[in-house]
């Protein structure tokens, strides 16, 4: 059942998932609407007012960071490249000669890639795919722009429907179920959040402080990163590493790596646990698998869906094996 139900979501996916993700800008606007609604607007025009408000200051953030890192990019991936370089050689003259062939020429594709080199072939079809892939992301755009939109503007009475369509014995128990999902997401999308900017911050701060080249876009890509647990973190750091060995040699290399092994750990025996609290109680494991799972039906939206929804399954599992009903606000 679950693998049918798996494959039924990853087909409905151009639909399914605009809803979803739409409810992760929704546990941040709805504060806003409530507090234009309170205020004597009309609902329609309060879920309006909050999305435009709401985008604009994400296009505002995304603005400023996201040409700094295109611009740097092909710079990071050279520099990464480097730096494999430099630790290939490290391994391959060491006491114990270790051979890693073949990353740091991945690497330098990946370079001249973004440097604009194409052989031609597939012209195309490539434009064809890109075509269909512009269009369904506009589609999906758009429908994550409607749910929005009414999750704002009467996300209640959504809510009382698709419960009363619902046979009376499930009733109190799907109500209940909505709202520990509403509690769960906004709870780790608003913690995930913040811990994305402190790993940001602190690790953008040591890289400058190491006098590490492309701090900034390496900072932003940390920031990103960390909104995928575990393996966003992990990538976005040894990208770092390799970076500050390529400018600064073993030394530099080996102090960004203590710094980056510090701030994680920081964050996830302290900062973590303290910010989301058992909502995102997982096993690495699990994260893993889920993570994994996502990123096979959905691509990167799924890796970034599986945390929460993971979260959701366990918060669900440990207050119906406890016998709570109750949700926290």
């Amino acid at each position: 059942m679950v693998l049918g139900v798996g494959y039924l979501a990853s087909r409905l996916s151009l639909v399914l998932v605009p809803l979803v993700i739409a409810l992760f800008p929704a546990t941040l606007l709805v504060p806003v609407a409530v507090w234009l609604k309170d205020r004597g607007a009309p609902e329609a025009l309060a879920a309006f007012a909050a999305i435009v408000l709401g985008f604009t200051a994400i296009a505002g953030v995304v603005g400023l960071m996201v040409p700094l890192v295109q611009d740097e990019l092909p710079g990071l991936v050279a520099s990464a490249s480097e730096g494999m370089d430099e630790l290939e050689g490290f391994l391959e003259d060491g006491p114990l000669p270790v051979q890693i062939d073949g990353i740091s020429g991945l690497l330098q594709r990946a370079a001249d890639q973004l440097g604009g080199e194409d052989d031609g072939e597939g012209g195309s079809d490539a434009a064809f795919g890109a075509l269909a892939s512009a269009f369904e992301g506009l589609a999906g755009f758009v429908l994550l722009l409607v749910a929005l939109f009414f999750y704002l503007k009467e996300g209640r009475r959504l809510v009382r429907g698709v419960v009363a369509a619902a046979p009376r014995r499930l009733q109190s128990r799907l109500e209940v179920f909505g709202a520990r999902v509403w509690d769960t997401v906004g709870r780790y999308f608003r913690g995930q959040l913040l811990v994305a900017l402190v790993d940001a911050v602190f690790i953008g701060l040591g890289l400058a402080l190491l006098d590490v080249p492309l701090a900034v876009p390496l900072a932003v890509l940390v920031f990103f990163g960390a909104l995928f647990p575990i393996v966003g973190s992990v990538t976005a750091g040894a990208l770092a590493v390799l970076v500050a060995l390529a400018d600064g040699g073993l030394t530099t290399g080996l102090l960004a790596l203590g710094l980056i092994v510090l701030v994680q750990q920081l964050e996830g025996n302290i900062l973590q646990p303290a910010i989301l609290g058992r909502i995102v109680h997982l096993h690495p494991l699990v994260v893993l698998f889920s993570l994994t799972a996502g990123a096979v039906l959905f691509g990167i939206l799924g890796a970034f869906l599986a945390v929460p929804v993971a979260a959701v399954i366990a918060r669900t599992v440990e207050e119906e094996r406890d016998g709570t009903t109750t949700v926290q606000t």
